[in-house]
């Protein structure tokens, strides 16, 4: 186990966790220290109400995130021969001006 320190909303804590976990929970914490400072003129002079401000806004956004549609599925590659349908695609080209030759004659 380690201990990391953190500084949430001004104030330092210390918070255990497992080796090799310190990065990412620092990486949280600055989250919630970020929400904390958007929350601008709306704090109040209670740390445990400003932090559960800061939850409830986190978890709504979460929410609202797993709850969203999933994006649609990357485009596919076409299944076709496309050396094949150009060849198909030359051989019209070649009637069709074939046929205007004749009407124009």
């Amino acid at each position: 186990m380690s201990d990391v320190r953190l500084k949430v909303g001004g104030r330092n804590y210390t918070v255990a966790c497992q080796d090799g976990q310190e990065a990412h929970i620092e990486r949280l914490a600055g989250v919630i220290d970020n929400k904390l400072s958007t929350m601008g003129a709306n704090l109040s002079n209670q740390e445990a109400k400003n932090l559960l401000f800061a939850a409830l806004l986190l978890a709504d956004e979460l929410d609202e995130a797993q709850s969203a549609p999933p994006p649609p599925p990357p485009p596919t590659a076409p299944d076709f021969d496309s050396a094949r349908l150009a060849t198909q695609l030359e051989r019209i080209a070649g009637a069709l001006e074939n046929a205007a030759t004749t009407l124009e004659s």
